[in-house]
């Protein structure tokens, strides 16, 4: 009788053990699910009768992130860099008008301006019903995203400027000279130079590769500039890109608006900056402690395209940065 009851015992033991180490392993299956990124989505919006493409994923009810890429690329420059964000936070990520997916106008009848893709996003934003969000800004990207700063502060909780220029300080004299030419002189002549800034040739070797060590390069992935080239096969198409360099030196008459907003606004800031880029050079990433002395500074052994390069680098310190500040 007593072996009976024991052997009974020892079942029931055997029986919890074994449903404890099932919820455990459970438990633990839902807990690596719940790292694993969601779904990216791939959308269309229609602004002012054309279509906008943006990247879109995360819970909307969480805190938005805006990414907002830069030249010559498009929302697809933030392919690795938005699974690393989306378990956390609601990713929009658009193309600009005339960039990517997105409707492109001909730009013999449209003329392309910094204030006009602005325009768009903020329309965008406005589609989706986005109230407060994160601004993250490279490149092209600062002109779009000082705007929307400018216009509605409010609705800016932080920003995040990813060699994204908002000083003289990061431009050299060269560079300065180049966007001031760009924006004076529309001779035939200066058309064509500026044409040359858009060639095959111009974005591999003097944009994508320009400032990764010859053996390092393998970081770079060529799906960046065949993504790129692929929207810039056509004289237009190129044409659009032609008139944002000559519109480019309205964003350095705006700087010191710019700059303002900063300092009366106070947004918490994370300056991350590729430390090789020789285009906006890592003395603007400093500048921006002259107006927001309490912003996070992180330059890092990269070039012009640090996402590309360091993605998962750049997610942690998104990650963390936001973690700090919580709204």
């Amino acid at each position: 009788m007593r072996t009976t009851i024991d052997a009974r015992c020892a079942r029931r033991v055997v029986l919890c053990l074994s449903i404890i180490i099932g919820l455990a392993l459970a438990s633990s299956g839902h807990a690596e699910d719940n790292n694993l990124p969601p779904k990216t989505f791939y959308r269309f919006s229609t602004v002012a009768g054309h279509k906008v493409f943006y990247r879109e994923a995360g819970d909307p009810k969480q805190p938005t992130i805006v990414l907002l890429h830069g030249y010559p690329s498009s929302s697809h420059t933030y392919r690795e860099l938005i699974p690393l964000l989306s378990a956390r936070y609601h990713i929009v990520a658009p193309d600009y008008l005339g960039s990517g997916y997105s409707d492109r106008p001909d730009p013999d009848q449209f003329m392309y301006s910094f204030d006009k893709l602005t325009d768009y996003v903020e329309g965008l934003l406005a589609n989706l019903m986005i109230g407060r969000y994160t601004l993250y800004m490279q490149d092209f990207g600062a002109p779009v995203g000082f705007r929307l700063l400018t216009r509605q502060p409010r609705r800016v909780d932080a920003i995040i400027a990813q060699n994204a220029n908002a000083y003289l300080d990061g431009l050299t004299q060269n560079r300065q000279a180049f966007f001031r030419s760009a924006h004076d002189d529309r001779s035939p002549a200066r058309i064509a130079a500026l044409h040359e800034f858009v060639s095959k040739d111009a974005i591999i070797n003097r944009q994508y590769l320009r400032d990764v060590p010859t053996d390092k390069r393998d970081i770079m992935s060529p799906d960046a500039w065949t993504h790129d080239l692929a929207f810039l096969d056509s004289d237009k198409a190129r044409k659009v890109q032609v008139q944002l360099f000559q519109d480019y030196q309205t964003n350095i008459d705006l700087y010191p608006t710019w700059q303002a907003t900063m300092r009366m606004h106070r947004f918490p800031a994370l300056i991350v900056w590729g430390e090789r880029d020789p285009a906006f050079i890592a003395a603007g990433a400093r500048a921006y402690l002259r107006d927001l002395p309490d912003a996070e500074l992180h330059l890092l052994d990269a070039g012009h395209f640090a996402v590309e390069e360091r993605a998962s680098e750049i997610a942690r310190l998104i990650l963390q940065f936001k973690a700090r500040h919580r709204r």
